[in-house]
């Protein structure tokens, strides 16, 4: 990397235009001298900083003086040309960085015109001008600008700040030419084929952007050309090639085929633009391979936090098989309402009461009664009041997730001493119980699966799993149940005739209305889906999941 100097400026000024020129001023390294170039020394020319005129100097005044000033500074008098601006010290910093930093050869102005009064620098005169500086690399052409004004006693000065090196060029700022600086071009964030750019999802952008500035890239090659940087040396902007170089490479989990399947299932005409997040994970190793959302709060898909609903049934269903010894035949009875600790619970729209019925029945209609009153009798009333916490961070991996690259996303919450009603409500994932559409997606991929590997965005990245395996008889179970909500359950009407699919809806209230939920898992994918306002998980994120299954 070339050395590139920090340039000092004095003053607020940000932009000053472009300066332009009749005559052309060719550089060759010289000498800094300390005379106006006929003996005169610059400090005689008494421009008075402390007495500004609010009179613009004429154009013909502001051009002669424009192209004095880049001809001391083409013919590298740097004193010179400093002592024709306003802040002469911090001018001659300035312009021996500028040379310094781009490893100067030959500098040239042409078409020095003056463009009336400067807009940004009152009492000033706009000139504007074209610059080809041969630098390392190559050669640089751009346009610039600087702004005249003069004081009381008529002597004008070019008005200084870091615009007149290069226009906008920062405070702090300065210019490098040569092997362009890290950071200039930044990484290329890539899905697992390793070629398609993440920016092109809408749902990733923001993704992207947070993994090319936390994930160690790789295979990049600099290219060279002239860039801007910071104070540390850190690339702000490329401004030319000369050589275009290879970007460095992060590679994700993403498949870029099934994330476009995502984009377009949460914008699914059914959803009627609702917000909705969707997470699909390989359930065979926890590589998110898609993740989409819609909405103007944030990334749904990972940080939208909400009551899961009847899809915590898969939980609860796995705690009474490994605490309490049931089996999906155990008997569930479902009534049309259910009173627990002082709180009214009742069943969704259409499912009938049965009070012969058992686990797997309960689970497939989804009854809340059944779930809340197996609940209370076989954990609760037992003294294993935290036996869902239990199984969510023990068996399903519930916990401080990172999925890697700097990606936030909101952690799950089932809390261990839940009181009151909301002792009730945690068994259909009501009350305090929250989760996320890449926890759910993660939980149908322990069911599948048979293990639980924390969810992540990079390959290689460091899983957590969680302490206890899932047994077998527990994952047997939930797939039998799960299979049947799919193939003639809740989840029937979506995705009922797909082969080996398991399947768990949920509809969970929230103020004055309800929020969708299905997660679901195939052959290859887990996927979760969350609609916010859907009037059920089945008729709203029931399209997400099915287009999951079915496009991709």
């Amino acid at each position: 990397m070339n050395r590139a100097v920090k340039i000092g400026l004095a003053g607020t000024c940000t932009a000053l235009l472009a300066l332009g020129g009749i005559g052309t001023y060719n550089i060759v390294h010289g000498l800094a001298s300390g005379s106006a170039g006929d003996g005169t020394p610059q400090d005689a020319r008494g421009f008075d900083p402390s007495e500004v005129s609010s009179t613009p100097p004429s154009g013909a005044e502001a051009e002669k003086l424009a192209r004095a000033f880049p001809d001391r500074w083409s013919q590298q008098h740097l004193d010179g040309a400093s002592n024709d601006t306003d802040t002469p010290d911090t001018a001659a910093r300035a312009l021996r960085d500028y040379s310094d930093g781009l490893h100067l050869k030959k500098l040239t102005f042409d078409h020095i015109l003056s463009a009336g009064p400067s807009s940004v620098t009152p009492g000033a005169t706009k000139v504007t001008f074209d610059v080809t500086a041969q630098v390392t690399g190559g050669t640089w052409n751009y346009a610039s600008a600087v702004a005249v004004r003069k004081s009381t006693n008529g002597q004008p000065a070019v008005h200084w700040n870091n615009s007149v090196l290069y226009p906008g060029l920062g405070e702090g700022q300065s210019l490098t030419a040569g092997t362009l600086p890290a950071g200039s071009g930044g990484a290329k964030v890539v899905a697992s084929d390793g070629r398609t750019d993440l920016t092109t999802f809408p749902s990733l952008r923001d993704v992207a952007a947070t993994i090319g500035k936390n994930a160690k890239a790789t295979d990049g090659k600099p290219g060279t050309g002239v860039a801007v940087v910071d104070g540390g040396g850190a690339g702000v902007e490329t401004l030319k090639v000369f050589t275009k170089g290879r970007p460095a490479v992060v590679r994700t989990t993403i498949d870029a085929g099934l994330q476009g399947v995502a984009e377009r299932a949460v914008n699914d005409a059914h959803l009627q633009q609702k917000p909705a997040g969707t997470v699909a994970l390989d359930w065979r190793n926890g590589h998110i391979l898609a993740l989409a959302h819609t909405g103007e709060d944030g990334d749904i898909a990972l940080n939208g936090i909400k009551s899961p609903g009847s899809t915590m049934k898969i939980v609860t269903a796995a705690a009474l098989f490994d605490k309490a010894g049931l089996t999906p035949s155990s008997a569930a009875p479902c009534t049309d309402s259910l009173v627990a600790n002082s709180q009214l619970f009742h069943n969704d729209p259409g499912v009938g009461a049965n009070p012969g019925s058992s686990l797997a029945q309960a689970f497939t209609v989804s009854c809340n009664t059944s779930f809340i009153k197996d609940g209370f009798h076989h954990l609760v009333h037992d003294g294993d009041a935290s036996a869902l916490n239990d199984e969510a961070v023990n068996v399903f991996g519930m916990g401080n997730w990172s999925i890697g690259g700097g990606i936030a996303t909101t952690d799950p919450s089932i809390p261990p001493d839940i009181q009151g009603g909301d002792q009730a409500a945690q068994f259909i994932g009501q009350g305090k119980v929250t989760a996320t559409p890449l926890f759910m997606a993660s939980v149908a991929a322990t069911v599948r699966g048979a293990d639980s590997e924390q969810p992540v965005i990079l390959p290689g990245q460091h899983q957590e799993t969680a302490p206890r395996p899932i047994s077998a008889r527990t994952a047997g179970y939930l797939q039998s149940m799960m299979r049947s909500v799919a193939t003639s359950g809740t989840a029937a009407p979506r995705l009922g005739g797909l082969a080996g699919v398991g399947a768990k809806t949920g509809t969970a209230e929230e103020g004055d209305h309800t929020n969708g939920w299905l997660t679901a898992y195939d052959s290859r994918i887990s996927v979760a889906a969350l609609v916010e306002g859907g009037s059920s998980g089945v008729d709203s994120a029931g399209y997400v999941v099915r287009r999951l299954l079915t496009d991709s």
